[in-house]
């Protein structure tokens, strides 16, 4: 596996991976039928929206590393008592 695509693999790097899993296994179930498959694409989109807020508001603090790492954003999720998205 080259070495971008580990990267996307790594769950300290990307937030939304469990998402991006379920809109890739909709859209092989549904034969790439994008339209029975909306609600996994928003489902991302709104996790990439709210991860990507977050990241810039560390970098505004100055706090490293911009992503915050996956046991940082399970306390994060965890103290907000909800899923955001």
């Amino acid at each position: 596996m080259p070495f971008a695509a580990q990267r996307l693999r790594d769950p300290d790097i990307n937030p939304c991976l469990l998402e991006s899993d379920a809109s890739t296994r909709c859209m092989e179930e549904n034969k790439y039928d994008k339209s029975r498959c909306y609600a996994y694409f928003l489902k991302y989109k709104n996790c990439r929206k709210f991860w990507n807020s977050i990241m810039i508001h560390r970098r505004q603090k100055g706090l490293e590393p911009y992503m915050p790492t996956a046991a940082e954003r399970e306390e994060i999720l965890s103290a907000m008592g909800k899923m955001p998205y």
